[in-house]
């Protein structure tokens, strides 16, 4: 099939064929004709699957730009992912004269509510600040057609759901609704029931969770040890783009204050950044100006940047489809990426929980030694020096300085300038700043409901490590993914959330599954 032959308006085909896209994904080819007939639909998908597009496109499709009201509304997680959605469907209902204004909190509310007032006819915005404009009676929801959710388990795990279902109820009970998830938990599931028309459940499954084009290693070490045991490996690996990844955002914090402290150019990004840092943040990043980027999961969730080369995970991921998450950041566009997950011995049960998501398993690495990277850091520095004198720019610079060369030529030999040279250049690592991360907790090893299950005595008994051939050796598959307590109900020390109960039956889907096994 192609986008053609969806029934698709002519403007709205004319952007998809300029954005270089022939045939839709399967959820797209799935979910599209159902929402041009008005149904209300329940999206199943992976993360990068096409979701956007697969709610944008028909949705695009029935706007009346020649009425200057809002005639959708899109739910969306975080202020990227509103970002995100706002710049594509802008750029694909262009031609048809759509506007698209995104609301989302840690910006000016006032330059938010001119924005509204000069017109829209959709709004993607954070469950936080559509409620705080709808109160504020700048948001109208009266002429609302279709109502949008986007990666609606996020939302949950976020605490958003109440915020949700405040939102939903003020908007018209005439509208057509799609709710977009990776994963359908009950709360989910209450709000298809509750809140929408006999929705169909459209379900892609996911045939490969990680492309083959990211090489997935671990390595073993204690919590004190990762700092340097990671900073070690970025001097050997010397990546070009890395993204570094913590769980907290003191993590985030603390790490990017120490990479900076030992002369790496990094930044870091999480949820109490204001709006102008974080962009100033990824245009640095994505224009050379940084070299790694730190971020908690939801601060990463929905970044399009290409190039990076490696991923970093410094503390393993809370659920399994984090890694997932995180790990799609790099290997794209046809290039070969590395991930590097830095485990600590209580945690080693985890790795095959991941790998039975991801149908890949990681291969263990040995720990770069603090010689391995200053060495490879001299590697760098000698090839710098040779570039540079090779540049007819660089050499040129060189003039003014050239009274004092001949001075220093002559009170010392060529040796000892060319040590001096290497000295200022080449961190020596007995002389590396000392950089102390806070003790974090490692993930607990019976954790409950946050979407692992130990049926093992022993995270280290699994899996022996040979640290001389960074290979792990013997170790038992016993750990499986819960099936019965999805990880969104629990919160993250493991606790049951409160759910409001429901008394309204369970049914009213109509299951369209594609690809199932």
């Amino acid at each position: 099939m192609k986008f053609t032959d969806l029934n698709l308006s002519a403007e709205i085909l004319s952007a998809v064929e300029k954005a270089g896209f022939v045939e839709p994904s399967p959820i797209q080819e799935m979910t599209i004709p159902l929402a041009l007939a008005g149904k209300d639909v329940i999206g199943q998908a992976q993360t990068g699957t096409g979701k956007t597009a697969a709610f944008g496109l028909p949705t695009l499709n029935k706007i009346h730009t020649e009425d200057n009201t809002i005639q959708a509304l899109i739910i969306a997680p975080t202020r990227e992912l509103a970002v995100q959605c706002q710049e594509e469907l802008f750029r694909f209902g262009r031609d048809k004269g759509v506007k698209v204004r995104s609301v989302y909190g840690g910006s000016s509310i006032e330059k938010q509510i001119k924005a509204l007032r000069s017109g829209a006819h959709i709004v993607v915005g954070t469950p936080g600040r559509l409620l705080d404009l709808i109160k504020r009676k700048a948001l109208k929801l009266s002429d609302i057609e279709t109502l949008i959710l986007d990666e609606a388990d996020e939302m949950l795990n976020m605490g958003f759901l109440e915020d949700i279902e405040s939102i939903i109820s003020r908007v018209p009970d005439s509208r057509q609704t799609l709710l977009f998830s990776a994963t359908m938990p009950e709360p989910i599931k209450r709000i298809g029931v509750t809140f929408m028309k006999e929705p169909e459940h459209v379900k892609i499954a996911a045939k490969e969770l990680t492309t083959e084009l990211v090489d997935q290693y671990y390595i073993r070490v204690r919590e004190q040890e990762k700092f340097d045991t990671m900073t070690r490996l970025m001097d050997v690996d010397q990546p070009e783009l890395a993204i570094v990844f913590g769980r907290t955002k003191r993590r985030v914090d603390e790490l990017t204050r120490g990479l900076k402290l030992r002369g790496y150019r990094a930044e870091g990004i999480h949820g109490d950044l204001d709006q102008g840092k974080r962009l100033r943040v990824l245009r640095d990043f994505k224009n050379d100006g940084l070299d790694i980027l730190v971020a908690t999961d939801v601060a990463a969730r929905g970044l399009d940047i290409s190039g990076v080369t490696h991923v970093y995970n410094y503390d393993i991921p809370q659920d399994p489809e984090s890694y997932v998450h995180r790990i799609g950041r790099t290997g794209r566009a046809g290039k070969h990426g590395q991930s590097i997950t830095f485990v600590s011995p209580n945690e080693m049960g985890y790795l095959s929980i991941i790998e039975n998501l991801t149908k890949k398993r990681m291969k263990g690495l040995k720990p770069a030694t603090a010689e391995e990277a200053f060495q490879a850091k001299k590697k760098v520095a000698l090839k710098k020096i040779a570039r540079d004198f090779a540049d007819e720019k660089v050499q040129a610079s060189f003039e003014k300085f050239r009274a004092d060369a001949i001075k220093l030529a002559n009170d010392f030999s060529p040796e000892e300038l060319a040590l001096y040279i290497l000295n200022l250049t080449v961190q020596d690592p007995d002389s590396l700043p000392e950089v102390e991360i806070a003790r974090e907790k490692p993930l607990p090893f019976k954790p409950s409901g946050n979407g692992f299950a130990n049926k093992g005595r022993g995270g280290n008994n699994n899996r022996s490590f040979n640290r001389q051939s960074g290979k792990r050796e013997g170790g038992r598959r016993d750990f499986k993914r819960r099936s019965n307590k999805n990880s969104r109900d629990f919160d993250n020390k493991g606790n049951k959330r409160p759910h409001r109960t429901s008394s309204e039956k369970k049914n009213g889907f109509v299951i369209r599954n594609k690809g199932d096994k």
